[in-house]
């Protein structure tokens, strides 16, 4: 097989990271009738640029199949929703948006964080390519693009009047196979004097915590601060400030405008950030290689506890159908031996199986119906939100394992 190379700056890839096996597509759920067909593995390897320092996954399947039907949508998680209506609040105010303003969202799913902005009165559009949940915004009367955004895509939008004043890609950056396309896009549909907010988990987080379950096929990239603001700067755009959100187990919100663009300056805060990193040694190749063992121990330690349980006649059901259980469960070897199903709160999912382990998703009331003893949360960055939620488990004396960053039982 050919050396791949780096997406960003074209450097050779040399440095594995952690190879997480083979592994399905995190969001293709099965349905009953698929069960008995053959299913798609991939390699889950995650490698490193000793030039530019981009975190990142070879592409083995394209973003058509990967997102031309997607299971996830946003608004199903009220802590996300409450994160959007934040943000929304602070950004029109901070940026003075009004009725002659023009907000577009990039990958704005089912409308989550544009329902707000067209409250308010101001102009919005989004552009998603998974059609089924593109509707879903459209149905809130959200103008919603069915297209993947790139540099052609931007000149069209142009072309139609539909200049950023206000342009917004939250957990997009991370899933484009063609990133420099994608950033010569951004500074082609952001207006001369207008801002861009990204969100993406922050690499340092992922690295700290141990966060491997965050990666799967359709996270191409994982980004440091020093290498997002690299690719930006290649296509004519500056990272002005940066805030470090909670969201996604530890996420950045870049702030950015057109380099050329005086009206904004530099944040102290964006070189103190790339200094941190530095510190936490991100651009240490011995860094990612101590990951890798680290991850081989998550692994352990969780299976050492799921095989115990299960010793101990114990029962063990998940809670929620989230990609990162998906990576988790199949890396890990968990399954319906193991784990007796796991429930969701999208409809979209229930009645399916999670890929590559076949585990059912069935609606969260059949948690109160089969009274197990423990619940492994796998969205455990919305662990909060889930125990609040089900907190009924403790009238059985039920307990909430999360497995992330080490196994915690509660």
């Amino acid at each position: 097989m050919p050396a791949a190379t780096c997406r960003f700056c074209g450097h050779a890839l040399a440095h594995l990271v952690v190879d997480l096996g083979m592994s399905p597509l995190a969001n293709s759920y099965l349905t009953a009738a698929q069960l008995n067909e053959v299913e798609r593995f991939y390699p889950l390897r995650v490698l490193v640029c000793d030039r530019c320092w981009l975190v990142q996954l070879e592409e083995f399947e394209s973003p058509e199949r990967i997102f031309g039907d997607y299971a996830y949508f946003s608004s199903y998680s009220r802590s996300w929703l409450d994160h959007a209506r934040a943000y929304v609040d602070g950004a029109v105010e901070r940026l003075g948006l009004g009725a002659g303003s023009q907000v577009m969202e990039i990958a704005s799913n089912d409308g989550y964080l544009l329902q707000y902005v067209v409250a308010r009165g101001i102009p919005a559009v989004g552009i998603e390519p998974a059609a089924n949940v593109a509707r879903a915004a459209m149905e809130r009367g959200i103008p919603t693009c069915v297209e993947f955004f790139t540099a052609e895509t931007a000149k069209r939008l142009v072309a139609d009047g539909l200049a950023a004043d206000l342009l917004i890609g939250n957990n997009v950056f991370a899933h484009v196979p063609d990133l420099n396309g994608f950033a010569a896009g951004l500074s082609i549909v952001l207006k001369p004097r207008g801002v861009l907010t990204l969100e993406f988990p922050h690499l340092l987080r992922l690295l700290a915590e141990t966060q491997f379950d965050t990666i799967y096929h359709e996270h191409l990239s994982y980004y440091s601060l020093r290498t997002a603001r690299a690719v930006l700067r290649a296509h004519g755009l500056e990272v002005f400030d940066v805030e470090a959100l909670p969201t996604h187990g530890g996420s950045l919100r870049v702030w950015a405008r057109h380099a050329d663009d005086g009206s904004r300056p530099v944040s102290r805060r964006v070189d103190a950030l790339v200094a941190l990193e530095a510190d936490a040694g991100l651009f240490d190749l011995r860094t990612y290689a101590a990951f890798g063992e680290h991850v081989k121990e998550v692994k352990r330690s969780l299976l050492a506890f799921v095989i115990d349980a299960k010793r101990d006649g114990k029962s063990i059901v998940g809670y929620g159908a989230a990609a990162k259980g998906n990576t988790l469960l199949n890396y890990c070897g968990i399954r319906g031996d193991m784990l007796d199903y796991t429930v969701d709160r999208s409809p979209a999912k229930q009645g399916k199986y999670l890929p590559g382990t076949h585990v059912p998703v069935l609606a969260p009331e059949r948690i109160a119906e089969t009274r197990p003893d423990y619940v492994l949360i796998l969205p455990w960055n919305l662990r909060t939100e889930i125990m609040q939620s089900m907190a009924v488990i403790r009238d059985w004396g039920g307990q909430f394992v999360v497995p992330i960053p080490e196994v915690k039982v509660s």
